[in-house]
């Protein structure tokens, strides 16, 4: 039999058609109650158990039907004339007119008050007992009296007057439920797309600039305008981005990075950010709600904050590294409901990306300036080489030329004696010219390793100039070492041994190269050389440059490792280096956890 296919929409409501669920329900009733009557008499024909067995798995599979929310082609009608026959047909079949009979018509008046209202219910209860009559009449009982038929009306015309009736008005209520719900959904849907569209504003706002201020300005403003989509008074909530200061000296205090109703004096004040809201936030590392920020250890000290009942705050986090917290308050203690908490933590994610990009960007200009620097210094330092070593020897061997090329016409033996020594002075110049080539691009380290190449220059150091250097190094070591790391050790190990002999007038260079556990490898160069006060150099860029401590250090950071110099007057110099091997040895190098 055909089915037809409703809008996919509906068949998804359970309501779908509620005069078919009540149809199926009183035909229900009605068929239980005529099984009851039959169960008490036994000598109930065959015949009308099998008409109550027909009807109860045409009833079923209504019920099946509206289950899922379809209907038969001409479906009412379908129903109703079934209902009839089989009314028409128990009542044949029960053989004598009596009350149990009047059950018979309730089949079909139901179903037509169900789907056709009070008039449906009379048209069906008059023809239904014109038949009756006919049946009695011409089957049954030949003078039966009309009595009967008129009380079977009666009571058909009230029961389906009052079953249309109610069943007008339960259509019409569920109806306007129905259109209230799909208003409510409409209105539903359409605040969620104002939000999903204020949120992707959000995330196209924060991913389109890498400036670090205009980041956190976006920030504020799109807090406002996506909580602006939810019914709510937004314009009076208080917002702040509180950032940690980048450097670690100062990690534990808090300043406010962009600000929204707070006043000049406020954003300038710092907080501590280990107690009260902000604290707890920081520590749990998720969102916390607060509520009377007024007695709230460090939001307290904020007079705009005072009269707000309710803070929201968000911890800025990417890994291991905590950027600050995002701070929501307003007077509405209920403001923060779930939903808008759902939003702010949506802007808070962002807003920690946008900022870690922002600050990745931003030290990525200052790596390049800090290269060019670095190229900068190397070209100084090779210009001031030249000049100091082969430049001076090659301007002395001009002169010893020009003098003894006078001297042979005067004194021949003396002359010789001079040709001597400026070969002596021209071997020394291609030396020095061999270590500076050397230092610039040692070969060995690149064919041989580190090992290698830190050897060859303490050779070349002791050719040179006369210096005495000790290399104590683990083999084992190098296999773990990237050339890249390998040539920062190199680098960091000659600039050492170049201080210790141009500015310590050490007698005795020791470098060492050892694992210091498993994930990480420490260079150890010292030299008994004047020594110096490592705090006044500190506080000294001049001499860090001069003594290049400048270019070891970012030449340490370039391979996420940390250098530390020990050295005070008259005790020579110890330079130590730890390089980590793993992301994690790194992670804990920047952190501090790693003791050197």
């Amino acid at each position: 039999m055909p089915v037809l296919d409703y809008d996919s929409s509906m068949r998804r409501s359970k309501t779908l058609y509620p005069e078919d669920w009540l149809s199926t329900l009183i035909r229900w009733f009605i068929l239980v109650g005529m099984a009851v009557v039959l169960g008490a008499n036994a000598e109930s024909p065959l015949e009308i158990r099998l008409v109550l067995l027909a009807a109860a798995l045409w009833n079923f599979g209504l019920t099946i039907l509206a289950a899922f929310g379809r209907r038969l082609v001409w479906h009412a009608y379908i129903v109703i004339a079934f209902d009839f026959i089989l009314a028409g047909l128990l009542y044949f079949f029960s053989g004598t007119p009596g009350w149990m009979t009047a059950w018979l018509g309730l089949l079909p008046v139901s179903s037509a008050a169900f789907f056709f209202g009070i008039r449906g219910a009379a048209s069906v209860s008059v023809l239904y007992v014109l038949v009756q009559g006919a049946i009695a009449s011409l089957f049954l009982v030949p003078n039966q009296n009309p009595a009967y038929l008129g009380i079977y009306l009666l009571l058909y015309l009230v029961f389906g007057s009052l079953l249309g009736y109610g069943t007008q008005r339960f259509i019409a209520s569920s109806t306007k439920v129905r259109r209230n719900l799909a208003l409510s959904q409409q209105d539903a849907e359409r605040a969620e797309r104002e939000r999903n569209r204020a949120l992707y504003k959000l995330i196209s706002a924060l991913s389109a600039t890498l400036n670090y201020e205009r980041v956190l300005e976006t920030a504020m403003d799109l807090g406002y305008s996506t909580l602006a989509t939810i019914n709510g008074n937004s314009e009076t909530m208080i917002s702040a981005v509180l950032l940690f200061a980048e450097d670690e000296t100062k990690r534990t205090e808090l300043h406010c990075g962009s600000a929204r109703r707070l006043t000049r004096a406020e954003v300038r004040t710092t907080l501590p950010g280990v107690d009260g809201l902000i604290g707890r936030t920081i520590d749990e590392g998720m969102p916390q709600l607060g509520k009377g920020i007024a007695k709230d250890a460090e939001l307290g000290r904020i007079v705009s904050l005072r009269s707000c009942q309710a803070a929201y705050c968000i911890p800025l986090r990417m890994g291991l590294d905590t950027y600050g917290v995002l701070l929501f308050a307003h007077p509405d203690e209920g403001f923060f409901s779930t939903e808008r908490r759902e939003i702010l933590d949506i802007i808070g994610g962002q807003t920690v990306v946008a900022i870690q990009n922002a600050r990745l960007y931003r030290d990525l200009e200052l790596e390049k300036e800090r290269i060019m620097d670095i190229q900068e210094e190397a070209r100084r330092k090779l210009a001031r080489d030249l000049h100091d070593g082969p430049t001076q020897s090659v301007a002395a061997l001009a002169m010893r030329v020009n003098f003894a090329r006078r001297l042979i016409e005067k004194d021949a033996k003396s002359a010789a004696e001079e040709l001597y020594k400026i070969e002596d002075l021209a071997r020394r110049t291609t030396k020095e010219i061999r270590h500076m080539l050397f230092t610039l691009r040692p070969l060995v380290l690149e064919s041989q390793g580190l090992v290698a190449a830190l050897q060859s220059m303490a050779i070349k150091m002791g050719e040179t100039y006369n210096q005495k250097v000790q290399i104590e190094a683990e083999q084992d070591i190098i296999s773990q070492l990237e050339m890249s790391r390998q040539g920062v050790i190199f680098y960091i190990a000659e600039e050492a041994v170049n201080n210790a002999r141009k500015h310590a007038q050490a007698a005795h260079v020791w470098i060492r190269l050892m694992q210091s556990g498993e994930e990480l490898v420490l260079l150890e160069v010292e030299d008994d050389g004047l020594g110096f006060n490592s705090q006044e150099i500190d506080n000294d860029y001049s001499s860090r440059g001069s003594l290049g401590l400048v270019n070891m250090r970012e030449r340490a950071e370039l391979v996420n490792g940390v250098l530390k110099i020990e050295s005070a007057p008259g005790r020579g110099t110890r330079i130590r280096l730890l390089i980590p091997l793993t992301e994690d040895a790194a992670e804990r190098i920047r952190h501090g956890l790693e003791p050197i």
